[in-house]
């Protein structure tokens, strides 16, 4: 069965160009063209696809509402197209909240062109979404005065959360997911570092809304930075977030080095920088996303000490990157997102007199 796909788009050459780029594909077929939601809405009835591709900004209807409106009466995965401008990566975000699976951006010059180099990262997010878990998803709304949740283990000797480190890696569905994490981390956790599939000029907009809603500080690695407990870093899209030591310390570095696995970022360089400069100390989590980028990462941290968790496929969007490290043996434990914060915090607990002896 071929994948059904509807593109909802104000331009009629990103129409055609998505349109040219689907039938080019022999596990795809494109069931309809859409110029704004309006039109969307009647084409989704009559044709029933399995992915909708949604501009960001659209007339007649915003996009965000009709996302909105689509993700509570008719829930379906849905990639929307984002112009690469801050107030798109914004519109996105909250995109991603609603219950988006992914997106792509428009390239800035020459889009006829530029989407047609698009045309595999495209068709991936397309397979990915088809296969994902769609879940309405409602707007979080935090206190960062609020106390720690009820119920989540406490890191009581502060020399545990300064030597170790929590080293996290997502893909596809990753954003709410890192959310979902981050909310429930108290002030005087561990250092974090954070690898999330994203283009450059989104990660810095991700890290902002993190730190509006958490209790921690949240913020976009810039090199060189200390890694301090209650903060987490967040790679910038254009750069590989490594760990590094400076003396004493433990420190963020960039390095724009070629793609690995086809992403920069990518998960496996940061797992495997703290396997390097971290090991025992670290805790490795890898959440939601499509493909294998963080398993070969994930294992070297095991076998260099470090002790690591892996979101189930229940409460995966994309059940990829946690499958692949969880069949080579990489996760000593696998749990649902919502559990995930606790069993991290109850290991760092449990193993607080062990950190001390480092």
């Amino acid at each position: 069965m071929k994948i059904k796909v509807l593109i909802v788009d104000d331009s009629a050459l990103i129409r055609s160009v998505m349109n040219e780029i689907i039938r080019q594909q022999p596990d795809m077929e494109v069931v309809g063209v859409a110029p704004d939601p309006i039109v969307a809405r009647e084409l989704i009835k009559q044709t029933n696809p399995d992915v909708l591709t949604l501009d960001v900004e659209m007339p007649r209807m915003d996009g965000l509402d009709f996302l909105e409106k689509l993700m509570r009466l008719r829930p379906m995965p849905v990639v929307m197209v984002s112009s690469l401008t801050e107030r798109g990566s914004e519109i996105t975000l909250r995109a991603l909240e609603l219950g988006a699976v992914d997106f792509v951006t428009k390239p800035k010059l020459s889009i006829q062109s530029g989407m047609l180099e698009y045309a595999e990262l495209i068709t991936d997010k397309i397979r990915a979404a088809a296969k994902a878990r769609v879940k309405p998803r409602t707007i979080a709304h935090a206190d960062p005065h609020k106390a720690p949740i009820e119920g989540l283990p406490l890191i009581r000797n502060p020399l545990t959360s300064s030597e170790k480190l929590i080293i996290i890696g997502a893909s596809t569905g990753g954003t709410e997911a890192i959310k979902d994490f981050l909310m429930q981390m108290p002030s005087d956790c561990p250092g974090i570092l954070i690898t999330q599939h994203m283009p450059e000029g989104f990660t810095r907009s991700f890290a902002k809304r993190l730190d509006s809603l958490c209790k921690i500080t949240v913020q976009e690695a810039e090199g060189g930075e200390r890694v301090l407990p209650g903060h987490a870093f967040i790679a910038p899209g254009h750069s590989h977030l490594q760990l590094a030591r400076s003396g004493a310390n433990y420190v963020t570095q960039l390095d724009q080095g070629p793609p690995v696995n086809r992403h920069r970022p990518s998960v496996d360089v940061l797992f495997d920088s703290a396997a390097r400069f971290a090991g025992k100390n670290a805790v490795g989590v890898i959440l939601t996303g499509m493909g294998k980028d963080g398993a070969a990462g994930m294992l070297a941290m095991r076998n260099a000490g470090a002790y690591n968790f892996a979101q189930d496929e229940a409460s995966c969007v994309v059940f990829g990157m946690p499958r692949e490290a969880i069949a080579i043996g990489a996760a000593h434990e696998v749990g649902p997102l919502q559990a995930l914060p606790g069993m991290v915090l109850g290991y760092l607990a449990a193993h607080s007199s062990r950190a001390l002896r480092v």
